[in-house]
């Protein structure tokens, strides 16, 4: 009697001892949370038309939000890109509401694609006083666009030298260079991944947005109707190997809080697949919710979809 009651206790013993291994590996297991950032290009109409002053983007994404890493648009502060007073104050600014600096969205600077030797050549200068700004910031890259007219074959070429130009530039800065899906040839997947391989940079990569995949009009909004689209996830995923950012575009919402363009729960599962462990930047598009209301239902709608995968 006293060596079976031995080896029952044993047996519980050893049962529970495997327990939390159990539970480890069962429906238990709690999911990561995503790494979210704010770009600020979700609050532009209430920055354009001066509701709120772009100085305090990390103040207002901090409190605001709850969201302490941040992506800045070139656009709020062009007029003053070279002042490194600026960028120093921006710098502090995030630092006292602990907020990450990500990168800074550069538009409207000549296109690295042009087939023009010396317009080409403007374009990438146009760009290192932002990969000066970035590197004074604290953010690991700047958003440009990979635009360029012409043959397919003759951008691409250009693209090739411009890109490697700028990447080498913003290399010696400790800079990366990232390509967004922005319409036209940028939105073709394949053949940004042929220009990065040709550029083989370790700074140079992408930063794919899940919504802007329309070829036939430029800055690529499939938000809506385009006669000529890459496939959203499609492009995504073919962009992920060389993503160092990812921008979560959103439009409207129904009823349930998904968005009504996008298939937030396929599209996160490409993010995830892909090992992504950076952070995925909210940018707001919509029409139908105010700039702080889209916010929230992207940031609730992320944070959803991926506790689900």
């Amino acid at each position: 009697m006293q060596r079976r009651k031995f080896i029952t206790n044993v047996g519980a013993a050893t049962s529970l001892l495997a327990l939390p291994q159990l539970i480890k590996g069962s429906v238990f297991k709690k999911q990561t949370p995503p790494k979210i950032s704010l770009a600020q290009w979700s609050l532009n109409r209430v920055f354009f038309a001066n509701e709120l002053d772009p100085m305090n983007f990390a103040s207002i994404s901090a409190n605001d939000y709850d969201i302490k890493a941040i992506e800045y648009v070139s656009a709020f502060y062009k007029d003053q890109v070279t002042e490194t007073s600026l960028w120093e104050d921006l710098k502090n600014r995030a630092a006292d509401n602990d907020v990450t600096s990500l990168l800074i969205m550069v538009d409207d600077e000549g296109d690295l694609g042009n087939p023009n030797d010396n317009d080409r050549k403007v374009a990438v200068e146009n760009h290192y006083k932002w990969v000066d700004a970035a590197k004074t910031l604290g953010c690991h890259s700047i958003r440009v666009n990979a635009f360029g007219t012409g043959d397919k074959e003759v951008v691409k070429a250009s693209l090739v030298d411009g890109m490697g130009r700028l990447s080498e530039y913003a290399g010696m800065q400790g800079i990366n260079i990232i390509i967004e899906n922005h319409g036209l040839y940028s939105s073709d997947a394949s053949f940004i991944v042929d220009v990065i391989k040709e550029v083989n940079k370790p700074n140079f990569g992408t930063l794919p947005d899940f919504g802007n995949w329309c070829l036939s009009a430029k800055w690529g909004s499939t938000q809506i109707e385009c006669d000529n689209a890459y496939d959203r996830y499609q492009g995504v995923a073919e962009f992920m190997p060389y993503a160092k950012a990812v921008s979560a575009k959103s439009y409207n919402f129904n009823v349930d809080g998904q968005d009504r363009v996008i298939d937030y729960s396929k599209m996160l599962k490409v993010v995830k697949d892909a090992g992504y462990k950076g952070y995925i930047g909210i940018e707001y598009e919509g029409t139908e919710l105010s700039e702080p209301e889209g916010i929230k239902a992207t940031k609730a709608l992320i944070e959803k979809a991926w506790a689900e995968l």
